[in-house]
């Protein structure tokens, strides 16, 4: 039986073929794809209040710089057009299985990231394509035909490698990176478009000098360890263009959670079961999406004073469904009252995760 991905190292005589899918705008454009009077606007998906916040921004929000996670206040005040709709998170999970089930027509070692993004490893693939190339295009086409939704696709030898091609020319985009073009490319590349730098990251590197992938890859590995400590050599690495992390299908996390703070802290029920159903939906969407059952549900608190409480509750069997979900966590956040001081914070998570394995592929050859 062919081995997986996972259970064997890179072979440099047979590169991995990766494939890194990510939905362009995905939350924004099925509110666009539903509503044809947000086609062409400035769609921001997310809270209108004053202490809302964006979930995911159409293109044509982002040319004002509206980006996710920014506060809807700001928003508002560089995009005045702005049209906010409010998040349908079991709609957006749904459509995520569809194109779930479309990766797994052409290959069983599939990575999700979240409800919109996923790896997949096509050095074998199901449908007998001669190239990773080829098996991207057609995925792209069948999402948009499905779905109607726009997918951009990233093709390379690692998942580094394959995360900077899918976003390289965003929106509506394939990109290629061979084995051949890697190490040169990846010394070009601006050092905040390296996945696993963080703008905090950017900025130290920045700070010693560092400003693309050449002058990283000009560090010593002992200087890179000493700074960045266990990250530093994995820069040292896809600052060479090597990247051995395999696609883990099925990666299963220990939890999958959400928690969102306060602009003005909160002492009633009502107010933080209010804040707490939304966060209910959109963490049972992304447990659907990754196709994994919870067994355990955890309320998290942070009160004004920065400390923290959890409480938990685990069942015999998984949860049945959003709603056994919801009422499980309302239960948790009852049980607390009457809160003696105000809370800052409120998360809540799912654990106690499983899923289902998937088959092995059938082999293919090499060329990206």
């Amino acid at each position: 039986m062919p081995g997986s991905a996972d259970d064997a190292g890179p072979d440099p005589a047979r590169p991995r073929k990766i494939i890194h899918i990510d939905m362009d705008a995905f939350y924004a454009s099925v509110e666009q794809r539903d509503d044809p009077e947000l086609r062409g606007r400035p769609v921001a998906v997310g809270g209108a209040r004053e202490r809302g916040v964006v979930a995911a921004a159409s293109y044509e929000a982002r040319a004002f710089g509206v980006r996710s996670a920014m506060p809807a206040v700001t928003a508002r005040r560089r995009c005045p057009d702005l049209i906010f709709v409010k998040p349908r998170f079991d709609v957006y999970a749904a459509i995520s299985q569809e194109i779930r089930a479309i990766f797994a027509e052409h290959s069983a070692i599939i990575e999700p990231v979240s409800l919109d993004e996923a790896y997949l490893d096509v050095t074998e693939n199901l449908q007998g394509l001669p190239t990773a190339t080829a098996v991207a295009r057609a995925i792209r086409a069948t999402i948009r035909e499905r779905t109607g939704l726009v997918a951009s696709a990233g093709v390379s030898y690692n998942k580094f490698l394959a995360k900077v091609a899918s976003d390289h020319r965003k929106p509506d985009a394939l990109f290629v990176i061979t084995p051949e073009m890697g190490p040169r490319f990846v010394e070009d590349l601006p050092i905040g478009r390296f996945h696993g730098v963080g703008p905090k990251t950017e900025a130290r590197m920045r700070g010693l000098g560092i400003e693309t992938g050449r002058d990283l890859k000009a560090r010593p590995l002992e200087e890179l360890v000493a700074r960045f400590g266990s990250s530093g050599a994995y820069y040292h690495a896809v600052a060479r263009g090597i990247d051995e992390r395999p696609v883990r299908a099925h990666r299963i996390r220990k939890s999958i959670g959400a928690e969102t703070t306060f602009f003005a802290d909160v002492d009633a029920y009502d107010a933080l079961a209010e804040r707490l159903r939304p966060l209910v939906e959109r963490v049972w969407g992304a447990s659907l999406a990754k196709g994994v059952r919870a067994r355990t549900v955890t309320l998290k608190l942070k009160f004004s004073d920065f400390a923290i409480l959890t409480r938990a509750r685990s069942g015999a069997g998984f949860l049945a469904d959003r709603a056994a979900f919801e009422a499980i966590a309302l239960s948790l956040l009852h049980d607390l009252f009457p809160l003696r001081r105000s809370a800052r914070l409120i998360g809540v998570s799912l654990s106690g995760l499983s899923t289902e394995g998937d088959a092995v592929p059938a082999q293919l050859g090499f060329e990206l």
